[in-house]
């Protein structure tokens, strides 16, 4: 998959969301070619499997806010999602 992958970079520690539980900050942003720059996914959690990573109640507000922004800043042009892996993602793109 990595032919459709235009860029992937780590998020400086400055670029964070606010939230009402204190500030977001994604680790990753991914841009997909299609033609043209298509789908940008920010990756908020990096470590773990999906079956062992336990989000504190705390980190899933985060998400949650993170969601919502990305939704109403950009409508369906951003998409927010939390995975575990390069699969994952790739899934959610495929849609």
């Amino acid at each position: 998959h990595s032919q459709e992958v235009e860029v992937y970079v780590k998020l400086p520690r400055g670029f964070y969301i606010s939230t009402p539980v204190g500030k977001y900050n994604p680790d990753w942003a991914i841009a997909f070619y299609e033609g043209k720059v298509k789908h940008i996914y920010f990756v908020a959690e990096t470590k773990g499997d999906m079956s062992t990573l336990e989000l504190r109640d705390i980190e899933k507000a985060k998400a949650h806010c993170a969601r919502e922004h990305f939704r109403a800043i950009s409508g369906d042009k951003v998409v927010y999602d939390v995975v575990d892996s390069y699969d994952k993602l790739w899934e959610l793109v495929q849609g």
